[in-house]
């Protein structure tokens, strides 16, 4: 019989650690958290020094009862929950609902933590275990009372002032507000033109070209050629001239490795280099280190993937550097070990930066026991590791003037020596604009060389670019926004809410975002205010670390919001959702407005109902009355249930394609060719499901021979039986708290099966 009971969070790393620890343990996961908030106003108590009402939560209640029965039978507990605030909130509600049951009276429970699933890993945090730390605890109960408090006051009040059913968060409201921001610039933004000159030559058989760098003794800034007249001025006066080599400048250049990866810089290079979503990028790291069976036993194949740390062990550095003396000449290895310093604002909780648990076990070593998705992101982390500990790499850099005339070109060009830690891994970047990395023949100084060609460029100046996921990650970090754990259930929330959607890889506010953030920035500026964010961010910091007591953060924050939520219940919605126009209406005369309905912004007159007349934002008067007028006409097809015309027309999702006989006929398709799936309906039957998109661009499932059958589903589709109520379709739904499940679609049935687990567990109220 079992002596000691190890209780983890994960199932799979459940079966994992039973492998190392043998028929003297029990081990037991919790699923994730065992208690949360009652879901209701008083859950957190401000009269009572923030007292904090939980309850069980149902879904992991028989696990909690296998606990507490296995507890009765052992006489050692051992909380080895995540090496984290919630990992270590989570052991805290457990000894809390054991000690109500009154069955630690002649037991210990102790905490023990490891950051790598490795047997001497584990075997060495149970010889060494501590108790729980109420620090940690502390600002994990911060977090989750001012998440709540944010959530259960903001929310309520959004519903009254835009819409029923949206939501604010203390975290997700600043992150959009980031989103909305690079918006309204870009839509501010005023190009501005301006040119550059050129000249091509040879060398050889080596082409190079060089920029017009100085022109009449006056060294070139970006908008000194402004316009078309200019440079056609300049080239005029550089015609005729032959080119000869000036100054040539040389220097040698080094660029060092990138340090091992956080839980930020892994998600932002997956979102890169593997096109990965964060949200994906950390169930797939998850599984990494929860372990796999890779043919000798379950490993745990990467160390803990939430960390802000970038430190690495000494015995983890001096296995990266053997390994580098064996595989690589005596250049790549630098004399001492490399360290790297955290840049990250709110770094906290020191543990080892995202590493292979042993660079011994490389990427085609395990290929053939890891998925796709695990393969790709192992060998990332394992390759970074391996490169940031190699010497830099060598560049011979060369820059050349060649004088034409009164002008001075420059060409630049570099050539790498020695890869050093590029022969391993290279570090992607967001945007990045092309070096200059010519072949330049040699040259010398005084050398003449031919004109082959002057010429020049028009360019025009660009807005910033939207964010994507990984420039938006690298945003909130800077900013001090939230965790590094809580990014990508950030991005989740904000694509969830609708408030985002993601086209071609980059936000763009919905119309809903948009309004939200409008109505936060101007009625609780200081709330999303990015300073004031990141300072809670430091204080929650503070707790964790025990410089501060939670219970003062909390009164010091509750007071001035809950003043502000009372003094803002007497806004109207019209002042907050509706924007006046300097225009007529072409219909009755009386002013339009920028209105926000069901389906987005929309002008309207401002004598509805009298004067129904309206259109879409961004269209003006003479678009929408030629639109009606003469609709646009599908060429060379024709409806297939009647044989009408096609038209492309306008309705309450957007344009689709619609048959001109309508309503005789009422043929409607999608503008867009949609995704088939491949399942058949469930329903009919005779169709097949497909993709689909709502009008704020989340996707959805229905069946393709709709309106005649109606069937619909929000998550993607399996042909899979349901083995309790024999339904022919299964789905694949993906929660913060659940992890990643097939589950029945039918409600009633209430069928799931986990197939991966909970990608994070910190989440907003």
């Amino acid at each position: 019989m079992p002596t000691s009971l190890l209780i983890v969070e994960s199932p799979s790393k459940a079966k994992t650690l039973k492998k190392y620890l043998g028929g003297d343990f029990e081990v037991l996961a919790s699923y994730g958290h065992v208690r949360d908030l009652i879901p209701k106003n008083g859950a957190v108590d401000p009269e009572k020094d923030f007292a904090m009402k939980y309850q069980l939560i149902a879904r992991n209640s028989k696990h909690v009862d296998a606990i507490v029965d296995a507890v009765g039978k052992v006489d050692h507990v051992y909380l080895a929950t995540d090496p984290d605030r919630e990992g270590e909130a989570i052991s805290w509600h457990l000894v809390e609902i054991l000690n109500k049951k009154k069955l630690l009276k002649d037991k210990t429970a102790q905490r023990v933590v490891f950051h790598e699933i490795t047997k001497n890993a584990v075997l060495d945090a149970i010889a060494h275990p501590r108790d729980i730390s109420q620090e940690l605890v502390d600002a994990q109960q911060a977090r989750r009372a001012l998440d709540y408090l944010v959530g259960f006051n903001l929310s309520p009040l959004l519903w009254k002032k835009i819409r029923r059913g949206l939501s604010a968060g203390r975290v997700q409201s600043p992150a959009l507000r980031l989103i909305c921001e690079r918006e309204h610039e870009i839509k501010a933004f005023v190009s501005q033109e301006y040119w550059t000159v050129h000249l091509d030559s040879h060398k050889s058989r080596t082409k190079f070209s060089a920029k017009l760098n100085e022109f009449g003794g006056k060294k070139l800034e970006q908008f000194d050629i402004p316009e078309d007249a200019e440079q056609a001025r300049m080239l005029a006066a550089l015609q005729g001239h032959s080119a000869q080599v000036g100054r040539i400048e040389k220097k040698k250049k080094t660029r060092n490795p990138a340090a091992p990866f956080t839980t930020s810089t892994l998600q932002q290079e997956a979102v890169r280099k593997l096109g990965m979503t964060t949200d994906r990028t950390m169930r797939t790291a998850q599984q990494l280190y929860e372990g796999i069976d890779i043919g000798q036993g379950t490993v745990g194949l990467i160390t803990y993937m939430r960390t802000d740390s970038v430190a690495l062990a000494n015995e983890a550095v001096e296995e990266i550097r053997g390994y580098i003396t064996e595989r690589f000449d005596g250049e790549h290895l630098p004399k001492n070990p490399v360290t790297y310093k955290n840049k990250s604002k709110n770094a906290q909780e020191a543990h080892e930066a995202i590493r292979p648990t042993s660079i011994l076990r490389t990427p085609e070593s395990v290929k053939a026991f890891l998925t796709a998705d695990q393969f790709k992101l192992y060998e990332m982390v394992w390759k970074r590791t391996l490169a940031c500990q190699m010497a830099p790499a060598k560049f011979d850099t060369t820059s050349i003037d060649i004088h034409v005339g009164e002008g001075v070109f420059r060409a630049s060009g570099q050539v790498l020596v020695f890869g050093g830690f590029l022969s391993v891994y290279e570090e992607d970047v967001d945007d990045a604009e092309d070096e200059e990395n010519a072949k330049l023949p040699l040259l010398e100084e005084g050398e003449t060389l031919p004109v082959d060609k002057l010429y020049s460029e028009q360019h025009f100046t660009q807005p910033p670019p939207r964010f994507s996921e990984a420039s938006l990650v690298k945003a909130l970090e800077e900013y001090g926004i939230g965790r590094p754990s809580t990014y990508a259930s950030i991005i989740s929330t904000l694509k969830d809410r609708e408030y985002v959607i993601l086209d071609k890889k980059r936000f763009f506010p919905t119309d809903t975002g948009d309004i939200v953030n409008k109505f936060l920035t101007e009625h609780f500026a200081q709330y999303v205010d990015y300073n004031f964010t990141a300072k809670l961010e430091n204080q929650l910091d503070e707790i964790a670390s025990g410089q501060r007591q939670w219970v003062p953060v909390m009164d010091s924050f509750w007071k001035g919001f809950h003043k502000q939520i009372t003094e803002k219940e007497g806004i109207s919605r019209a002042e907050v959702t509706t924007e006046s126009l300097d225009e007529a209406c072409p219909k009755c005369g009386k002013p339009l407005s920028i209105k926000f309905g069901k389906r987005g912004r929309f002008i309207a007159c401002t004598g509805y109902p009298d004067c129904d007349y309206t259109r879409n934002v961004g269209e003006t008067a003479e678009q929408a009355a030629a639109e009606a007028e003469a609709p646009t006409v599908i060429e060379d097809r024709t409806c297939p249930e009647c044989g009408g015309e096609l038209h492309i027309k306008k309705g309450r999702y957007g344009k689709f394609i619609g048959c001109a006989n309508y309503p005789k006929c009422k043929h409607i398709e999608p503008l867009e060719k949609p995704k088939d799936t491949g399942v058949t309906c469930p329903q009919c039957k005779v169709g097949s499901l497909i993709e689909r998109k709502s009008r704020y661009g989340k996707l959805f499932y229905s069946c393709n021979t709709y309106p005649k059958c109606t069937y619909a589903t929000w998550n993607p589709p399996i042909a899979e039986t349901c083995p309790k109520c024999q339904w022919p379709v299964l789905t694949i739904k993906t929660t913060k708290r659940r992890g990643t499940e097939k589950v029945c679609p039918q409600k009633e049935c209430g069928y799931a099966e986990q197939i991966a687990p909970p990608e994070g567990k910190e989440a907003e109220a």
